[in-house]
């Protein structure tokens, strides 16, 4: 009777969610969906350091016209590092950072020489493209200290043609170096860096239309050009790993001159969390000091320049399609835009810069277009840049090898997609299937912001952070090397100035919820759970003002152990965790585990994230206790109940 009830119930489900999401698709005036052919061509754009929380696509009306308005938006996509290499290494294998070792821009931590040296440059995406029967091209910038010293020790490995962006040189929209397949680098000093990466992403897009007429090979193309990064003089002993604040000189992006006169009146937008009055987060960031009326006019200069960079992005969006189009086949080609990482200008105090867990930060644009996307769609589901890989591989219906094991999954790219019948793991059914609502953000070593402001390091740049995203909560958990912790309702508070986390009390004594700050939907859920030995009453939601909860949180116990296990997260671990916690498949949301009969579970049966000293990279012995399995609820409960 009961199993009848459930079947009743989740067919009205779907049945609703199926109604909710068919007129969506139909105000846009769309043609009925057509599949792709067996072998789609996939066309990858990836900027370098775009904001999407400072509105740079509103700048941008090719990508609207021919993306946005033509594709589908993820509005929940994020990068799972901030920052540049070790994201891009993540996008490239599909693997957790942690599970990379990729943490840093240059080594002994990062950059292509760690890339390599980790064995990812035998077995990554293009290599595994290739073997399916792909052509694959790539223009711009790979990864950091990629250089031109360097470039062929060894060559970058799965490129059928490659174009390379290298260092010193790869920040210098005016002195850029390129290296082409196994050629010695060139460089093209007073050139217009951009307009080189069109030029010669033009080169490979005939060059893949001449393969795909003659052989019927498809293709996979990565133009990756820099803007809007800032422009950047590297010294050498920066890529070796000397890092200083004279290891490299950070100016404003440089427009093309034909777009220099553009945005004179646009200013950053003055959001709440915008240089504010009162300073806010935790570390290094809580003491930082207001901008003054100098500061803001030079950040938004900065700001206005990034925006006239990105219209030579915007001019390739409509070459390129205007390309496909032309040759036939853009029926046939799936086209994505990204970018490595968020970027942030003035808020919370900061000046230029990434690295941090704060939504401008990680939170990216993800727009795909393509045979079966719906048009004009916004989609609200829980996608990371580890996401990606398998969601490419999963288009060309391609596999890395075995032993290879996958961190992220592939995306359901509509929203009720037909399983793959490929190699890799079929993507959901539909979005009733899809089981991630969160995001696992990690960050190694130190920050120096941008510009001429920012060229100050910060030591101790470790974190852990879980960003989670259901029907009924929108929260941020972020636990630094220094242990201190942040937790931000994103509901009631979208840019991130009330920390909930009760800095006042040490962590082992008490972790508490400020209700006064709770959106209704999260205070409703906290509610509901008992707060340990506190004779109060449930906060009431409509009041003004709650007092602090005296006890541990039960909310914060759940998030500690979910991220307890995605720090150390391998494989399906990375995107079920909720099965490791709930080996029976009982638990698989946040809401499923806020059950109060799994309180003395959380409280007490799982260890807590903490850090034992701070690193400049991944070294496990100072990253505190790690998951091993040997703490899930099974057997939690066969001990406590023996």
């Amino acid at each position: 009777m009961a199993r009848t009830i459930f079947s009743i119930a989740w067919g009205l489900l779907c049945l609703f969610v199926a109604i909710l999401v068919k007129p969506l698709v139909a105000q846009q005036e769309q043609q009925p969906l057509q599949a792709a052919k067996a072998r789609p061509n996939i066309l990858f754009i990836l900027t370098d350091d775009q904001d999407l929380h400072m509105d740079s696509l509103s700048y941008m009306p090719n990508l609207k016209r021919h993306l946005i308005e033509r594709g589908s938006t993820f509005t929940n996509h994020y990068c799972t590092v901030a920052l540049c290499c070790p994201s891009r290494v993540s996008l490239w294998t599909g693997k957790a950072a942690h599970n990379t070792n990729v943490t840093d821009l240059h080594p002994p931590w990062g950059g292509y020489p760690k890339f390599v040296s980790q064995g990812f440059n035998e077995d990554y995406l293009p290599v595994w493209l290739q073997a399916a029967g792909y052509n694959t091209y790539y223009v711009g910038k790979l990864f950091n200290a990629h250089t031109v010293d360097n470039y062929h020790s060894p060559h970058a490995a799965g490129w059928t043609g490659s174009d390379f962006l290298l260092d010193p040189f790869t920040y210098r929209y005016l002195n850029a170096t390129f290296q082409r397949n196994h050629d010695k680098p060139v460089n093209y000093e007073g050139s217009y860096s951009t307009d080189v990466v069109v030029e010669k992403a033009h080169g490979f897009l005939d060059d893949a239309i001449h393969a795909l007429d003659e052989k019927d090979e498809p293709f996979f193309l990565t133009v990756a050009p820099i803007a809007p990064h800032s422009d950047v003089i590297i010294r050498r002993k920066i890529i070796s790993g000397q890092v200083s604040n004279q290891s490299a000189t950070q100016a404003p992006p440089i427009p093309a001159d034909r777009h220099k006169h553009l945005f004179e009146d646009v200013v950053v937008p003055r959001n709440p969390n915008f240089n504010p009055d009162t300073p806010g987060g935790a570390s290094w960031i809580a003491k930082l000091p207001q901008q003054d009326e100098e500061n803001v006019e030079y950040n938004d200069d900065w700001y206005r320049n990034r925006l006239r960079t990105l219209q030579v992005v915007d001019e390739m969006v409509e070459s390129l399609i205007s390309r496909l189009s032309e040759a036939g086949i853009l029926e046939n080609t799936y086209i994505f835009y990204s970018t490595d990482n968020g970027y942030s200008i003035g808020q919370h105090r900061r000046q230029p810069g990434k690295q941090c867990a704060f939504e401008e930060d990680i939170n990216v644009p993800l727009i795909v277009r393509g045979p079966g996307i719906p048009q004009g769609l916004q989609r609200d589901l829980v996608t990371t840049h580890t996401d990606l890989a398998p969601t490419f591989l999963s288009l060309a219906n391609a596999a890395p090898p075995s032993k290879f094991e996958l961190d992220g999954q592939a995306i359901p790219l509509s929203p009720f997609q037909p399983a793959s019948n490929g190699n890799v793991d079929a993507v959901p059914a539909s979005v009733l299937d899809w089981p991630q609502e969160h995001v696992n953000v990690e960050m190694w070593g130190i920050i120096m912001s941008e510009g001429k402001y920012g060229m100050v390091q910060y030591p101790n740049h470790t974190y852990k952070a879980l960003r989670i995203v259901g029907r009924t909560y929108n929260l941020l958990y972020t636990i630094w090397c220094s242990n201190e912790h942040e937790l931000y309702d994103m509901t009631s508070d979208p840019y991130q100035l009330v920390n909930l986390y009760n800095t006042n009390e040490a962590p082992e004594e008490s972790v508490s919820i400020v209700h006064a700050n709770i959106s209704e939907a999260s205070c409703t859920l906290i509610q509901s759970l008992p707060l340990g030995n506190t004779t109060s009453e449930s906060p009431n939601c409509n009041a003004a003002g709650f007092e602090k909860a005296s006890a541990r949180s039960p909310l914060v116990h759940r998030l500690d152990a979910l991220l307890m296990v995605l720090k150390t997260c391998v494989g399906r671990q990375c995107t079920h965790p909720w099965e490791s916690l709930f080996p029976s498949g009982k638990v698989r949301s946040l809401t499923d585990a806020l059950d109060s009969k799994y309180d003395d579970f959380f409280a007490n049966g799982v260890d807590r994230v903490q850090f034992t000293q701070c690193e400049r990279g991944y070294i496990a012995e100072s990253e505190g206790p790690m998951w091993d399995g040997t703490q899930a609820f099974p057997m939690y409960e066969e001990m406590a109940y023996r």
